[in-house]
């Protein structure tokens, strides 16, 4: 029900743009957010973008990631810009949650970035 793109190995300072398609039963309305996780380490939020276009972005990310979603074609979008060694993860999406504090109960399979010379 959410399907995740777009990771790869990319040199520190480089791009990467991740998508995450849903079901419109799913995207409707609801917050969609983007996570990601290290071996040994808790799931972490790395952005949020509600229906309406607000958003919400974890500290370590703010002025180098961009969250957008377009709407009718159900799809949110993780603009990841001067990347750095400390990205590399597994990135997530997610549907349901609240803009400020919960993740939702939809996730996605996961797509693993690396960032590495």
């Amino acid at each position: 029900q959410l399907q995740a793109s777009g990771g790869g190995l990319v040199q520190p300072g480089g791009s990467l743009r991740l998508s995450c398609a849903a079901s419109g039963s799913i995207f409707s309305r609801n917050v969609m957010g983007w996570y990601r996780q290290t071996p040994g380490k808790q799931r972490e939020l790395v952005a949020r973008i509600s229906s309406g276009g607000n958003i919400n972005y974890a500290d370590s990310v703010k002025g180098r990631f961009t969250i957008s979603r377009d709407n009718t074609k159900y799809t949110a979008f993780l603009q990841m810009n001067s990347l750095k060694p400390e990205d590399t993860a597994v990135y997530y999406c997610n549907a349901g949650g609240s803009l400020y504090s919960t993740s939702g109960p939809y996730w996605g399979q996961g797509t693993l970035v690396t960032v590495s010379s």
